[in-house]
């Protein structure tokens, strides 16, 4: 299971580096402050496992569902009530809604997907469908 990470923002991230702080901070503060989670994931003997780093997230804040053998994650990750701009000289924690999903492999147990939130990670354990997997089958070209 392969999947790659998209980010809309990129050229223009590249773009704000190279010019320094010639954009507004106001600019700067709507366009650069999404709220991404970073996410590994493997596959095992018994199970395909997804790690969602969501440091600062509460468990209540998470929405983990599957629906059409698509895995979505919801979230919220909040910013702290009274935090007043004279207090940081450089804020680089980013907070926002977000909205990860995958689509699934067509051997997941999706009755015993699992999730559990630790020390900031969200380990989201999907089992594998019991039975033997076929075997690669060559094609011959006609």
């Amino acid at each position: 299971m392969l999947l790659t990470r998209f980010d809309p923002w990129k050229e223009l991230r590249s773009l704000e580096e190279r010019m320094g702080d010639a954009l507004s901070t106001d600019l700067k503060k709507d366009i650069f402050t999404t709220f991404t989670p970073s996410i590994n994931t493997r596959e095992g003997k018994f199970a395909y496992h997804i790690d969602v780093d969501l440091p600062g997230v509460k468990k209540e804040d998470i929405s983990v569902k599957v629906e059409n053998n698509v895995l979505t994650l919801k979230g919220e990750r909040k910013t702290k009530e009274e935090v007043k701009k004279e207090d940081y000289y450089k804020m680089e924690s980013s907070f926002g809604s977000f909205t990860r999903s995958f689509t699934l492999p067509e051997n997941i147990d999706s009755e015993n997907i699992h999730a559990e939130n630790k020390d900031g990670v969200l380990e989201i354990t999907l089992p594998k469908k019991e039975g033997k997997n076929k075997a690669a089958k060559e094609i011959k070209i006609k």
